[in-house]
């Protein structure tokens, strides 16, 4: 357990250096899977269709109901470890 916390805190310092910026669908899913680690399932009231952005992330999160955490860092880690 701890390993896995140590490597997704290395994932996550390298996602802010990677060589060139994901595209948006690559940059929503390491986002829910971040909150799908951090936070677990999604509980917040889903946003209202004029905050589209809010949205998105929202049913990215969401996509992930159900996936533990530890199996959410290791998503995180590999998406990571794929973009570098």
């Amino acid at each position: 357990m701890a390993d896995l916390k140590t490597a997704f805190e290395s994932a996550i310092a390298n996602s802010k250096n990677l060589s060139e910026r994901p595209d948006n669908a690559t940059l929503l899913k390491l986002y829910a899977l971040y909150k799908q680690s951090t936070s677990g399932d999604n509980d917040e009231k889903k946003p209202g269709f004029g905050d589209m952005v809010g949205r998105a992330k929202w049913d990215a999160w969401n996509g992930f109901k159900g996936t533990s955490p530890d199996d959410a860092m290791q998503q995180y880690i590999d998406l990571v470890d794929s973009l570098s």
